[in-house]
């Protein structure tokens, strides 16, 4: 296992053939770090679910970059980056996403498409997100309040909802957001007692968005079904992670997509398009928001882990709750996403703790389990069973192949790789692109 050369990729990493990038936790893993390595070997990486609620964070040398809707990808230029059509799009953090880059020098003109047929988030879609998590109390999921469920349930509406392709048009926008905010005004005055919308101001603001989008939106299935035909290298990056994925994961306390199991869904590409599935973990685990969190350390350990790892959001700054590796969790979204490899994050956070824990199963109702129950309510009452090995004190900041990993980091990584059973292909000791392991 060597260090990544930015150049040149080795070979195993190259015949994995189109690949998918998902996150095996509670989303936060490191997916973007990958997704910009992985791309200088693709000719196209494709964001297929999620909005603006999710965040990946790339540093390049000294810069670091945040992204929410574009692909982490866009960084390559000769890589083209797709917004495909399961994403649900703000348009205004798109166009400021887009100002950035273009600010901080990134090809963007070129290099960027936006499927017509995803979705859209208005601010209706916030104040709904917002109130809604107010009404709950206590009993709240803890939304980032980007608008992102009410988006998607009006997309399950058919009849609420608008697609890229409608703010192009005038004669398309302006009927349809005259009747849904007049729609919107009658439930939240009854049920919120919220002040109304106007439409007239959304629908200029959004006309213009449209405008500045134009030059960017297409049909991105017709574009991905020519690319694949024509044998282009395709890479599929996922957004949030199965542990929030709206089937498999902690329901009621997930997103609102699939983000482990509809890629087809969100592209329009078969799933015999994708050959390689890599699961990305962090090396720890982390959530935010509500939910239950079986191995989470809320103590001083916890605390350390949180201030070494900087674990705070990349989209709405708070705090990430932190606790103990959990193979059990892992096993599970390893299974549900047919991972091929594994690739373990922020290892060097792990360095200067006398011993690590590993979560191998679960006490539940008095019997010991090794399968995770991706039900709320059980996974509360879940006592965790843990392994303890020896940790390590040295700094990986000079460590460039693995057989430089100190003695108890590999016997941490060969017990990772042994209790989700897939192997480890990416072991990440810091935030830049040279302090990445390859297998």
């Amino acid at each position: 296992m060597a260090a990544l050369d930015s150049l040149s990729l080795p070979l195993s990493l190259r015949e994995f053939g189109n690949t998918s990038v998902v996150g095996l936790q509670w989303g936060d893993e490191g997916k973007g770090k990958i997704v910009d390595l992985l791309t200088e070997q693709f000719d196209f990486a494709i964001r297929w679910n999620g909005g603006s609620n999710a965040g990946h964070s790339v540093k390049v040398s000294d810069k670091k970059y945040a992204f929410h809707l574009i692909p982490s990808g866009i960084l390559r230029p000769e890589c083209t980056s797709v917004i495909a059509n399961g994403v649900v799009i703000d348009p205004l953090k798109l166009l400021e996403e887009i100002d950035a880059l273009i600010t901080q020098g990134i090809k963007v003109e070129e290099n960027l498409k936006i499927s017509l047929a995803a979705n859209v988030v208005f601010p209706y879609h916030k104040l709904q997100d917002q109130l809604g998590e107010v009404a709950a109390g206590g009993g709240k999921i803890g939304t980032t309040g980007r608008g992102i469920g009410p988006c998607y349930a009006d997309k399950a509406n058919r009849s609420t909802a608008i697609r890229l392709i409608d703010i192009l048009d005038d004669n398309r926008l302006k009927p349809k957001l005259q009747a849904i905010v007049a729609y919107k005004n009658a439930v939240f005055a009854a049920i919120y007692k919220a002040s109304p919308f106007d439409w007239q101001p959304m629908f200029e603001q959004y006309r213009a968005c449209g405008e500045q989008l134009r030059p960017f939106i297409t049909d991105t299935t017709r574009l991905l079904h020519t690319a694949w035909k024509a044998g282009k290298r395709l890479l599929f990056e996922g957004a949030n992670a199965v542990l929030l994925d709206l089937d498999h994961g902690t329901f009621p306390f997930v997103t609102s997509s699939n983000c482990g199991t509809g890629l087809s869904v969100g592209t329009g590409l078969p799933g015999t398009a994708v050959q390689s599935t890599l699961g990305v973990v962090k090396a720890y685990s982390t959530r935010v928001g509500g939910g239950p969190f079986p191995t989470e350390q809320n103590n001083p350990l916890g605390d350390k882990i949180r201030q070494r790892g900087n674990e705070y959001g990349t989209t709405t700054g708070r705090p990430r709750r932190c606790g103990w590796i959990d193979a059990v969790a892992l096993r599970y979204t390893a299974a549900i996403t047919g991972a091929t490899g594994i690739c373990v994050m922020l290892l060097d956070v792990l360095s200067t703790f006398d011993e690590l824990k590993i979560c191998t199963g679960y006490k539940v109702k008095g019997e010991t389990t090794d399968w995770f129950p991706a039900d709320a309510q059980e996974l509360q009452t879940a006592e965790p069973v843990y392994e303890t090995v020896k940790g390590w004190h040295e700094s990986l900041d000079q460590v460039t192949f693995f057989d430089q990993l100190p003695a108890n980091a590999k016997n941490y990584l060969a017990k990772l790789e042994q209790y989700i059973g897939v192997p480890i292909k990416i072991v990440s000791i810091g935030p830049a692109r040279h302090q990445t392991l390859i297998r």
